[in-house]
């Protein structure tokens, strides 16, 4: 059974949600990627802060490369359904009945320690 898909979304407010979180992201991220260039022009700054300035755009991008890539796998998911037609029903696969297997002969020591497991058992039981 397929989980509830909750209340229906249109597809106008999903693409708004998407660009605003898209929008909302690189901009954060081109803020630190500018207080990081800040930073590396100070007297203290380090080229671990001119590589954060590089970094952080790249970060601000990641969440509408992720929409665009998911979208694009949809797609191919959708044509290659298309292109499949019905699916047919799966045969249904019937065992094949497994030959009755001989009865193992227990040795000694395996039957004394099946004995002392019992026995442990028991005592366990009665405690």
């Amino acid at each position: 059974m397929p989980a509830d898909p909750g209340p229906a979304v249109s597809p106008l407010g999903r693409r708004l949600t998407i660009v605003a979180t898209s929008v909302v992201s690189l901009a954060l991220c081109c803020g630190l990627a500018w207080w990081q260039w800040d930073r590396f022009t100070s007297a203290t700054g380090t080229f671990q802060n001119l590589g954060y300035v590089l970094q952080w755009p790249l970060f601000g991008l990641f969440p509408a490369f992720m929409f665009w890539r998911i979208k694009k796998l949809r797609e191919r998911e959708e044509e290659a359904a298309d292109q499949a037609g019905p699916a047919a029903p799966a045969p249904v696969r019937v065992p094949a009945p497994r030959p009755a297997a001989a009865p193992v002969e227990e040795d000694d020591e395996l039957a004394a320690y099946n004995r002392y497991l019992r026995e442990l058992n028991a005592r366990d039981q009665q405690s």
